[in-house]
């Protein structure tokens, strides 16, 4: 059995029509949409719609961790927007709906993904094909291995669309109970897997998903989010943790044979 895994795909529909080439199946765990590539800061939504130097502007704020600054120039950009009459609510949604569009197309069949942090779950429907089954705090097996699926990330001074509290992304956690492969957008609260040593800063990872790897033992635990990891892959007791990769980045998908 061979599986494919991306994650954190970013607008890169190109690569993603082949990742599952060869594979059984292919396993996506989120981040579709892009919003602001921080390595281009020509493509995305936000520079669409203000302009390479306004991107510009925005990554080296939040870069510097000065995100009150960073939310007030986005209410500075956004309120000429309203002006127009034009909501911003419709102009994203307008933009990530022609994102899902190309991504989902590109989706072979037998896709299992779950939502990342910058996703926006309640479109997901309109999208998916019968080809791919959108899992979120559930389980299916895949090849005799049971998978279980939990998306979103936790709450950030970043407000991404898909943010949720550490009581309910715990919940989901449990949810899924034991499986083979414990499959996540965000990595467990691990300083190594959370660190990211481009932005310089700490991602927020998650104590509950430490907890159940530390208790039922997956063989994996496969996540990615971070996008250039402290370390890519660590071993907790016996679970193989893997950050699978910046798919927008490389192209490239993480490969699980068994």
């Amino acid at each position: 059995m061979r599986v494919h895994v991306v994650s954190d795909v970013h607008g890169n529909s190109r690569d993603l029509a082949a990742a599952g080439a060869g594979a059984d199946a292919l396993v996506c765990l989120g981040d579709l949409v892009l919003f602001l590539d921080y390595a281009d800061h020509s493509r995305g939504i936000f520079p669409d719609l203000f302009g390479v130097a306004n991107a510009d502007a925005l990554v080296e704020l939040r870069t510097a961790r000065r995100f009150e600054d960073a939310r007030a120039l986005g209410r500075q950009l956004w309120g000429g927007l309203d002006r127009t009459g034009v909501s911003r609510e419709s102009v994203i949604e307008g933009a990530v709906r022609r994102q899902y569009a190309e991504l989902f197309a590109a989706f072979p069949t037998h896709t299992y993904a779950t939502y990342g942090n910058v996703d926006i779950p309640r479109l997901w429907p309109e999208y998916a094909g019968p080809g791919t089954t959108v899992l979120d705090g559930q389980r299916v097996e895949i090849g005799g291995r049971v998978f279980g699926f939990v998306g979103g990330g936790l709450t950030t001074p970043m407000r991404t669309p898909y943010e949720i509290s550490d009581e309910e992304y715990a919940a989901k956690i449990e949810a899924v109970g034991e499986v083979d492969v414990l499959c996540t957008h965000i990595p467990p609260d691990v300083p190594e897997l959370c660190y990211d040593t481009v932005a310089r800063r700490f991602e927020r990872g998650s104590a509950a998903l430490l907890h159940a790897i530390r208790t039922t033992r997956p063989r994996y635990s496969l996540f990615g989010h971070v996008h250039q990891p402290l370390a890519r892959r660590i071993r907790i007791d016996g679970t193989e943790c893997v950050n699978v990769g910046h798919f927008n980045a490389t192209g490239t998908p993480y490969v699980l044979e068994w």
